[in-house]
């Protein structure tokens, strides 16, 4: 067993949740050995075609990993070991949301696109040079094919942004990608939505969490009123500018917002599950093409700080 492969424990409790079959070629084997070459990948950021010969042909572990970013495959592996771990009460459920910047390499740009600008040429192929081009799966939501594949520009050039929410243990919930320049209030909602942990037996699975924190780029009224709404507890610190508006209203501006400066202190749990993911080369460097795929690889990277946290 290689350094950052499956453990025996851990292959274990992703081992019943893993598709049997493909539905075109029949049943799947050598699940295993294809998703240790998937996390070879994503924790040194090598490319596809060089990876070590132990995990069998390149392609084979690039089109799972491409065709299980497209159809919710990592993403129900990471709800799977979440539901595990609510099980044993061991998920702190005042959680935190933030978001980070992560570079694009030069690889990640050129996504081949048709002449009407709605298909991809061949089809709808996944845009990486060399590789046979094939059928694309569904996308799901979060990995920002709408918005130029989840890269936008900023002063260094193509860049992404990776709005996630953590747990109080600094472990993913859940995660989405969009371009840079997309601010980070916009996607509240979407990031908190995402949230969903399976009960292990009757019951719905679990969506909103006891209490929540965030910094000052999420102060704003809709944010609010969401929260307030849905009963989740929260401490966002008050824009300066904002208090000066209210402020100026005298009595019509209203209470100030409640502020818990002990409940913030936590806020860096977030900061910190960010850090892990960048942990994988893959993360704090973009070299996916394709958003959704890049919104795979950021799960698949999760889905270890869970099995291993």
């Amino acid at each position: 067993m290689g350094r950052g492969d499956l453990t025996d424990a851990e292959w274990e409790r992703l081992r019943p949740f893993l598709p049997v079959s493909n539905g075109r070629c029949g049943r799947w084997r050598d699940h295993r050995q294809v998703i240790n070459g998937i996390l070879h990948s994503v924790r040194t950021g090598v490319q596809w075609r060089d990876l070590p010969e132990r995990f069998g042909l390149w392609k084979t572990v690039y089109e799972r990993h491409r065709l299980w970013s497209g159809d919710g495959t990592w993403e129900r592996l990471l709800q799977q070991v979440q539901a595990a771990a609510d099980a044993e009460d061991e998920i702190d459920w005042d959680i935190s949301v933030d978001s980070a910047i992560v570079r694009a390499h030069q690889h990640a740009a050129g996504a081949r696109r048709s002449a009407a600008g709605t298909g991809f040429k061949g089809g709808r192929g996944g845009g990486t040079p060399g590789r046979d081009t094939v059928a694309e799966p569904r996308r799901p939501p979060g990995g920002g094919g709408a918005g130029g594949e989840g890269l936008g520009r900023s002063r260094g050039g193509f860049t992404t942004k990776l709005h996630l929410s953590a747990d109080g243990r600094c472990r993913p919930l859940s995660l989405i990608v969009t371009p840079v320049q997309r601010a980070d209030c916009t996607q509240f909602i979407t990031v908190l939505e995402k949230i969903r942990v399976p009960r292990r037996g009757p019951g719905r699975p679990r969506v909103k969490p006891d209490s929540l924190s965030a910094d000052k780029a999420y102060s704003n009224g809709p944010v609010r009123e969401y929260l307030r709404r849905q009963g989740i507890r929260h401490t966002i610190p008050e824009k300066s500018d904002s208090q000066v508006a209210r402020m100026r209203k005298g009595s019509r501006g209203g209470r100030p917002p409640g502020f818990d400066e002990d409940r913030y202190k936590k806020r860096n749990t977030v900061e910190r599950a960010i850090n892990r993911l960048k942990q994988s080369r893959a993360i704090a460097t973009r070299y996916d093409k394709r958003g959704y795929v890049f919104l795979g690889t950021a799960t698949a990277a999760s889905v270890v700080i869970w099995l291993r946290t």
